[in-house]
């Protein structure tokens, strides 16, 4: 990799038909972490989002606090933040980054809640990684928290729903945005 490629940039990584040079890989195709050593610190921050789409009963059971296992959204909160501080432990080229914020904000849609994770940091190298943990596992946090209420509904439905939760599905997880923050002085 050339001395100022950044290997967070889009286009860092190849794909079909590109002829940019592979970040995590030797040249004889063995997997690597990019080394970032050389890279000064600067401000980076990046949003992902995501969703989950449950039952308008779930979701109404949502808005009143009537989940049994307790309060849906401040869990999945919970369940966010401490992904995004572990994400460098599940994801095997993620470096292990100084996390300076994370911002979560739940939207309770109709059929769905929606997470937003804003994760900051400071160093060598981005954090878009972390805010794409975040929602997943705060979306899977909700999924955990009302999976006796949707199965419920299945239930009533139909007992022979193969998996349980035919409309619950986590879909549209993405990075909707990433800053790069030059070193100010």
């Amino acid at each position: 990799m050339s001395e100022n490629a950044d290997p967070d940039d889009a286009g860092g990584a190849t794909g079909a038909g590109s002829d940019t040079e592979l970040t995590h890989t030797t040249e004889s195709g063995d997997v690597q972490m990019v080394d970032v050593g050389e890279k000064p610190d600067t401000g980076r921050r990046a949003v992902a989002r995501g969703e989950i789409h449950l039952t308008e009963s779930t979701i109404d059971a949502v808005r009143a606090d009537e989940i049994g296992k307790g309060d849906v959204l401040a869990t999945g909160r919970i369940g966010a933040i401490q992904a995004v501080k572990h994400t460098w432990e599940t994801v095997p080229m993620c470096h292990q980054i100084p996390i300076t914020n994370v911002d979560t904000e739940f939207t309770v849609e109709a059929d769905r809640i929606e997470l937003e994770v804003a994760v900051e940091t400071t160093g060598k190298t981005g954090c878009e990684m972390e805010a794409i943990q975040g929602v997943t596992t705060g979306l899977g946090v909700v999924w955990d928290m009302v999976k006796a209420a949707e199965k419920e509904v299945v239930e009533e439905r139909d007992a022979v729903e193969a998996s349980g939760y035919p409309g619950t599905q986590i879909s549209g997880v993405e990075v909707v945005s990433k800053e790069k923050r030059e070193p100010s002085g």
